[in-house]
């Protein structure tokens, strides 16, 4: 298994969208950023990833969702009304894709960036804090992973 991270804003899609409705797959499109879409179509069913909120009020890391299925084109990037048509990209050699996801875990609370920030040193190289990041899904190392769920699982202090 493999582990990720992908940011959604959350008027889009949202771990609370996911917890709403626990069996339902979610289809997470939109993607158009090579680096990030070639990481998507690395994934397989069943790797997990935390689901971050961005371009909100509190950004940071909201959740635990599943890739559930392969990936499959984007059907957004033909579709003229949607803001992630992509003019570019043809029905026969399409260039986005998507992968339906499913709700596995909500936290107490979003584990905002400046929490996050102060663990960087422990955390090495991850992707959610350089400053140059915009991509919306990225690679998450075994030992992150268990560091920021365990961040996200503790109990608050009084």
């Amino acid at each position: 298994m493999a582990y990720w991270l992908m940011k959604s804003e959350p008027e889009e899609l949202s771990i609370d969208h996911l917890a709403a409705e626990p069996r339902r797959l979610f289809r997470w499109d939109g993607v158009h950023n090579y680096r990030a879409r070639n990481w998507m179509h690395d994934m397989a069913p069943g790797d997990r990833f935390f689901f971050a909120h961005s371009s909100c009020k509190v950004p940071g890391v909201a959740g635990v969702a599943e890739i559930a299925g392969e990936a499959y084109t984007d059907p957004t990037q033909f579709d003229p009304a949607s803001h992630y048509f992509d003019p570019a990209s043809k029905p026969d050699k399409p260039r986005w894709l998507s992968r339906d996801v499913r709700f596995v875990e909500r936290f107490g609370k979003v584990l905002r960036l400046q929490e996050l920030r102060p663990h960087a040193a422990a955390l090495g190289h991850f992707h959610l804090l350089q400053k140059a990041n915009r991509l919306s899904v990225m690679p998450v190392s075994d030992a992150q992973w268990h560091y920021v769920l365990a961040l996200a699982r503790r109990e608050p202090t009084p």
